[in-house]
C-alpha cells in the first residue's frame, strides 16, 4: 500500500468552505459543495449604524448591521456577521454549514445568538412593538434595530467589549443581551445523508434519507442515467423525480456496469432557517442568518461500486471542536476495508462506520489523500475558519486582494474610523483630522479583546 501524504498547502486556493472529494479506482472522481443548503456571494452592508468597541489600547467606531446576499439559483439572503476582527471580502462566496464546522461550533453561547436572532429585527419588523418590549425610549429605526442586534451578537460570538454609538440601538443591545436564552441549533435547509453510498453492481445502493424543510424536493438522476441504465428508486422500487422530508432514495446499478462513481442532486425552493451558519472558504467573516427570501437549496450524494474489492463510500466534513476534518468512512462490503490517513493506518470492518478527525491548521487551505488497497484514493481539499480572529494577534486586518492599510496609532479615547467588514472603503475621518483611505475592498480593523470575561 502507497503511504499517505498529507499536510496543508498555503496556496490561493479558493475553497468557499467547501469539502472537495476526488478519488481514482474504486473511489470514483467528483465534488461535493459543503453539505448541501444555500450557496451565496456577500453583496455588501446594507442596513447598519455604528457601534464602538473599547479597549485598553483605544476605542474603535465600526458599522454594524444587516449584511444582504444573493442566493445562487435565486433568492436573498440577510446576515449578521459573528466574527468582528475578520473583515468581509468582497464578493465572497458563502455556503451553508452547520454550527461545527465554524467558530459557533465550540460556543456556549451560541444559542443565545439564535434567540437574539428570533426575537429581534428583521424577524421582529414591527419596530414600534421591539421598542417597546426592549423598553427603547425614542424612536428605534431599522438602523437602529440593526446595529442594536450586530452589538448584541458580537457580545456573544466574540466576546468583545462593544457599544452602539445610538442610544436607542444600544438599549435594543442591552435588551437582547440581557433576555437571550439557549436555543438549538437549526436544522439545514436541505441535505442528503449518508451523503456517500457503495456497493455492488447489480443491485440497489442506498438508501440515502431527503432532510429538509422544503415542502417538495426535485430529485435529478446522474447525467448518463438514460445510457447507462441507472436509475433512482424510492423504497417501493419505483422511479423518483420528487421528494418530501424522510424519502429514502436509491441507486439502482445495471450489473454489467463498470467500476465507477455516479452523483444525484436534490434540489428545492424554500426559506432558510433563521440561524443557519453560512462559511466562505476566502478567510471572510462567518455570517449567521438573520432572514430568508425564498431561496434556492441543493445537495448531493453519490455512489460508488466495483465488481471487486472492497468498496468504501467516503465523506468529509469540518469539525471545529476538535480543530480538524473528520473523515467518515463506510464499509457496505463484506470485507474488511484497510486505508491509510495521516501517517497511520486505519481498518472499517464489514457493514462499519469509522471517522477520523485530521488536525489542520487555522485559516490555511489543506489537501489531503486517503490511499487504499487495489489503487483506492480520495483527496479532500478546503480550509479550516474555527476561531474568531483576536484583536491584536497576526498583525493589521487587511484584504487577501488589495495592499495592507496604513497603521492608524489611536490613544485612550481617540476614534478609529474603520468600516467592519464591507464590500467597499472611503476614507473616514479619525479623531480630529486622521484620515484612511482603505484599497481593495474591505477596511482595517485594529482593535483588542477585552481581558475580562462575562458572565451569561
Amino acid at each position: 500500500m502507497r503511504r499517505l501524504t498529507a499536510g496543508t498547502l498555503v496556496a490561493g486556493f479558493a475553497a468557499a468552505g467547501v469539502l472537495a472529494g476526488a478519488g481514482t479506482a474504486a473511489a470514483g472522481d467528483g465534488t461535493t459543495r459543503g453539505e448541501g443548503g444555500a450557496a451565496a456571494t456577500v453583496d455588501g452592508l446594507k442596513t447598519y449604524g455604528e457601534a464602538v468597541i473599547r479597549s485598553a489600547a483605544g476605542n474603535q467606531q465600526v458599522s454594524a448591521g444587516l449584511f444582504e446576499m444573493s442566493v445562487e439559483g435565486g433568492g436573498m439572503l440577510q446576515t449578521y456577521c459573528v466574527d468582528i476582527h475578520t473583515p468581509t471580502q468582497t464578493d465572497a462566496e458563502y455556503d451553508e454549514t452547520a454550527w461545527s464546522g465554524t467558530s459557533l461550533g465550540a460556543n456556549e453561547d451560541a444559542g443565545r445568538i439564535h434567540w437574539i436572532l428570533r426575537n429581534s429585527y428583521p424577524q421582529v419588523n414591527d419596530l414600534a412593538a421591539l421598542a417597546d418590549r426592549a423598553g427603547v425610549r425614542g424612536e428605534l429605526t431599522e438602523q437602529d434595530a440593526a446595529a442594536g442586534t450586530q452589538v448584541a451578537i458580537w457580545r456573544y460570538s466574540d466576546d468583545v467589549d462593544v457599544d452602539a454609538v445610538d442610544p436607542q440601538a444600544e438599549q435594543l443591545a442591552d435588551y437582547l443581551e440581557k433576555n437571550a436564552r439557549n436555543q438549538p441549533e437549526p436544522k439545514a435547509s436541505l441535505t442528503l445523508d449518508p451523503p456517500a453510498v457503495s456497493g455492488r453492481p447489480g443491485g440497489l445502493l442506498g438508501p440515502v434519507t431527503v432532510r429538509t424543510d422544503a415542502g417538495s424536493v426535485t430529485v435529478s438522476p446522474p447525467a448518463d442515467a438514460t445510457t447507462s441504465g441507472i436509475r433512482i428508486l424510492d423504497a417501493d422500487g419505483l422511479p423518483v423525480t420528487t421528494a418530501v422530508d424522510g424519502t429514502r432514495v436509491f441507486f439502482e446499478i445495471p450489473e454489467d456496469a463498470q467500476a465507477d462513481t455516479v452523483q444525484l442532486t436534490a434540489q428545492a425552493s424554500t426559506t432558510v432557517p433563521v440561524g443557519r451558519a453560512f462559511a466562505s472558504g476566502s478567510r471572510s467573516q462567518t455570517q449567521i442568518l438573520a432572514g430568508s427570501s425564498t431561496s434556492t437549496v441543493s445537495a448531493t450524494a453519490s455512489a460508488t461500486w466495483a465488481e471487486q474489492g472492497a468498496i468504501p463510500a467516503m465523506s468529509a466534513r469540518k469539525n471545529c471542536a476538535e480543530g480538524g476534518v473528520d473523515v467518515i468512512t463506510a464499509n457496505q462490503d463484506d470485507e474488511p476495508f484497510t486505508f491509510e490517513l495521516a501517517g497511520r493506518e486505519y481498518t472499517v470492518e464489514p457493514g462499519g462506520t469509522r471517522t477520523v478527525t485530521v488536525p489542520v491548521a487555522e485559516d490555511r487551505t489543506y489537501d489531503f489523500a486517503v490511499q487504499g488497497a487495489d489503487g483506492f484514493e480520495k483527496r479532500f481539499t478546503g480550509m479550516l475558519d474555527c476561531r474568531t480572529k483576536a484583536a491584536g494577534t497576526g498583525g493589521d486586518v487587511h484584504t487577501l486582494n488589495g495592499p495592507t492599510p496604513t497603521p492608524v496609532v489611536v490613544g485612550p479615547g481617540d476614534v478609529n474610523l474603520a468600516e467592519t467588514g464591507t464590500t467597499g472603503a472611503a476614507p473616514w475621518i479619525v479623531g480630529t483630522a486622521i484620515t484612511l483611505v482603505v484599497l481593495g475592498g474591505t477596511a482595517l480593523v485594529v482593535a483588542r479583546q477585552r481581558d475580562t470575561g462575562r458572565g451569561n
